[in-house]
């Protein structure tokens, strides 16, 4: 399994970004994928997760602000941010786990729970975004 984020950069608060993260050796349907961010000085923080059918939870720091999304076709994960804050300043992890279940005949991946860094089995090297005033 591999995972490669791209998209980071700088920009000024208030403003957006579009994070990519491109995925190999793993079926979509099968893996409840997330991001993660850690900024400097501060333990690694759960942002967002979106399940095999495109259900979504944020971080209640993000929500309203961010939107996750995946294409299965394409086999990568998105992550849309908007309205950003000095606080969102960190490096931004691509992440990936296993969670899946059949249903009907066809694989699902759920990811009720994947709110810890623990949850993800696979990630990314990271991406820097950093918000200035």
């Amino acid at each position: 399994v591999q995972l490669v984020e791209s998209g980071g950069g700088s920009v000024q608060s208030g403003g957006s970004l579009r994070l990519s993260c491109a995925t190999s050796g793993l079926t979509s349907s099968r893996y409840c994928m997330g991001w993660l961010r850690q900024a400097p000085g501060k333990e690694r923080e759960w942002v967002a997760a979106v399940d095999s059918d495109g259900n979504t939870v944020y971080a209640d720091t993000v929500k309203g602000r961010f939107t996750i999304s995946r294409d299965n076709a394409k086999n990568t994960l998105y992550l849309q941010m908007n309205s950003l804050k000095l606080e969102d300043t960190a490096m931004y992890y691509c992440a990936a786990d296993r969670r899946e279940y059949v249903s009907g005949g066809r694989y699902f991946a759920s990811c009720r729970g994947a709110k810890f860094t623990a949850d993800y089995g696979y990630w990314g090297q990271g991406t820097q975004v950093t918000v200035s005033s």
